[in-house]
C-alpha cells in the first residue's frame, strides 16, 4: 500500500479512537489515555534505554494514584509544579549543543516521571471541574493542535525560509510555526463559538499556549531521539511513528495549559 495512503489511514483510525472514546464517557477516555500513557513509556524507556518494568511499575502507581487521589487544589499545584520543573528543564536543554550527557538510572526515572507520566495524569485531570466531566475541553486541545500541526506543515512547505531550531528538528521554520499559530487561533476562536461553555479569549489563550509549548515538546522529542539515534520513538502507528511521536506536543503543553486554567478559575 501507498505510505501516504497508510499514514492517512492510520491517522483517521487515531482521530476517530481518540474522538469517539473522548465523547462515549469519562471511563472510556481515561481507559484509552491510560493505554496511551503506558505504551508512551515503553518507548521513553526504548529512547533513554531505562528498566521496562521498574517504568510500568512507576506508571502503574500513578496509575492508581490517579484513580483514588482527591482531585483538589493542593494535589493538582503539587503534580503541576513538579511537572513544570521538569520541562522547563528540558527546554534549557535543547539550548545546549550535543548530547546531554549520560544520565544514571535516578536521572531517566524522574524524566520518566515528569515528561511521560505526570503530563498523563494531568491530561487525565483536565477534562474535569470538581465531578464534571467536560470531553470538549480535551477535544478542542486536539483540535488546536491538529490544526495547528497541519497549517504549519503547509505554510512551511510553501513559505517558509527561516530555519526555527535547525540543529534539533532542521525542517521546522519560523514561517510555518508564525502560520500555524494564526490559523489555531483562528480554529481557537470558531471554537468558542461551538464550545461557548468559555469566552473566544479563553479559547485563544490556551491556542496560544499550546502551539508555543506544543513546538517546545516536538523539539524537546527530537531531541531524545535524535540522541537516541532513532527517527520515531516507535512503530505502532503505520507512517506516524509511535504514540509518543502522536502526543509530544500535548503532553509538554499540559502542565502549561492546566497552570492557565486553574488561574482562570482562582481569579473567576
Amino acid at each position: 500500500m501507498n505510505e501516504s495512503v497508510t499514514r492517512t489511514l492510520s491517522g483517521i483510525v487515531y482521530i476517530i479512537l481518540l474522538i469517539a472514546s473522548t465523547l462515549y464517557s469519562e471511563i472510556s477516555f481515561l481507559v484509552l489515555f491510560g493505554l496511551f500513557m503506558l505504551l508512551s513509556v515503553l518507548e521513553f524507556c526504548n529512547l533513554v534505554s531505562f528498566n521496562k518494568l521498574h517504568a510500568l511499575l512507576l506508571a502503574a502507581l500513578f496509575i492508581i494514584y490517579t484513580l483514588f487521589a482527591k482531585n483538589n487544589l493542593g494535589n493538582n499545584i503539587t503534580i503541576n509544579l513538579a511537572t513544570l520543573i521538569i520541562s522547563v528543564t528540558l527546554i534549557l536543554d535543547l539550548f545546549k549543543n550535543g548530547a546531554s550527557g549520560q544520565r544514571n538510572d535516578t536521572a531517566k526515572a524522574v524524566l520518566l516521571i515528569g515528561y511521560v507520566i505526570l503530563p498523563f495524569v494531568l491530561l487525565a485531570k483536565y477534562p474535569f471541574k470538581g465531578a464534571e466531566y467536560n470531553p470538549y475541553l480535551i477535544i478542542g486541545a486536539f483540535i488546536i493542535i491538529w490544526t495547528n500541526d497541519t497549517f504549519a506543515y503547509i505554510i512551511g512547505k510553501t513559505m517558509g525560509r527561516t530555519k526555527l531550531f535547525e540543529r534539533i528538528s532542521p525542517k521546522k521554520t519560523i514561517e510555518g510555526f508564525l502560520g500555524g499559530l494564526i490559523f489555531a487561533l483562528i480554529g481557537s476562536y470558531i471554537l468558542s463559538i461551538f464550545y461557548n461553555f468559555q469566552s473566544a479569549a479563553v479559547w485563544m489563550g490556551a491556542g496560544t499556549i499550546l502551539v508555543i509549548f506544543g513546538t517546545l515538546g516536538d523539539l524537546v522529542e527530537s531531541k531524545f531521539k535524535r540522541v537516541a539515534g532513532v527517527k520515531d520513538s516507535g512503530n505502532i502507528m503505520p507512517g506516524h511513528g509511535g504514540i509518543l511521536d502522536r502526543l509530544d506536543s500535548i503532553i509538554f503543553a499540559i502542565p502549561f495549559l492546566f497552570l492557565y486554567y486553574q488561574i482562570i478559575n482562582y481569579v473567576s
